[in-house]
């Protein structure tokens, strides 16, 4: 995962844990399956053992980690978001989590912001995404998620600690419990699926902007912004379909979209971008009319 790294600040003492916010249902277009919805008091899902290992307590990062987030709070409460936005419930004949056994944070001197290892349904023909590798010294049941100490002590103001830590493992998580069509996935979807779901958790960073430039699938909140219109605009619980049907088939973008949404992907993009600029064009007859 990449960030813009920022500068400066000290931690206050902060450990809340941050809930899945209340959402209503999005209509489904006509014609369209209707979008499964999680079910209420239902098996919860399984967790993972998680685990904290900090290699430097002496660097002034770890000292602000430790104040403003409650390591095991945060972490629970991301699995528990994760898992309830990509999956509909455990006693769903559906429902098919990657194995995760435990999850261990790192905290250690490094650059970038954070990587994820134990990924093993990646395809070793292909190049993983930024923020995934698949080396690591236990079987790919144990995940580790290393985070910079680096990053954490440049983020700024001291009040953004909390919000941005959480969002960070909550993006991180996301890598542990989502499919890939066995390495076919790109990873421009691999890393907007992470933050799709960072955005549904309400853990958007201030820099993320709807910038409709570019392809589709550049990733990261980019890639996330359209993964929402999507959402909007098929009903709730279309990205985790779709992250259902990267487990079952293989990626091939002519066959995957039309088979999920009924278009190409080109065609729900240009959709997308349509819809922005109209939002656009709103804004500024607004402003001038007042």
């Amino acid at each position: 995962m990449t960030l813009k790294a920022q500068t400066g600040g000290h931690a206050e003492p902060s450990a809340v844990p941050v809930p899945l916010p209340d959402r209503t249902r999005d209509t489904a277009e006509p014609g369209r399956e209707p979008a499964s919805e999680p079910e209420t008091g239902s098996t919860p899902f399984q967790k993972p053992k998680l685990r904290l290992k900090i290699q430097d307590l002496d660097h002034p990062g770890a000292a602000k980690f430790l104040s403003s987030v409650n390591a095991s709070t945060v972490l629970s409460t991301a699995v528990n978001n994760v898992l309830r936005l990509l999956y509909k419930s455990p006693s769903d004949q559906h429902t098919t989590v990657p194995p995760t056994r435990s999850v261990t944070l790192i905290l250690r001197d490094m650059g970038g912001v954070a990587y994820t290892t134990g990924v093993a349904h990646l395809n070793p023909q292909l190049t993983p995404p930024p923020s995934i590798t698949k080396k690591t010294d236990l079987d790919n049941d144990h995940k580790e998620i290393h985070f910079s100490l680096n990053y954490i002590n440049s983020i700024a103001p001291a009040t953004r600690l909390t919000h941005e830590i959480t969002g960070v493992l909550t993006h991180e998580l996301v890598h542990c419990y989502q499919w890939d069509a066995d390495g076919t996935c790109p990873g421009g979807l691999i890393e907007g699926v992470a933050d799709w779901v960072r955005l549904g958790c309400d853990l958007s960073p201030p820099h993320w902007k709807r910038e409709t430039g570019g392809a589709w699938d550049r990733g990261y909140q980019h890639t996330a912004y359209f993964l929402q219109y999507l959402e909007q605009r098929f009903g709730e619980g279309t990205v985790r379909r779709l992250n259902d049907k990267l487990r079952r088939h293989k990626y091939e973008r002519e066959v995957f979209w039309p088979e999920l949404l009924g278009e190409s992907v080109e065609k729900l993009y240009g959709d997308y971008v349509e819809k922005e600029k109209d939002g656009e064009k709103g804004c500024r007859v607004a402003v001038v009319g007042r």
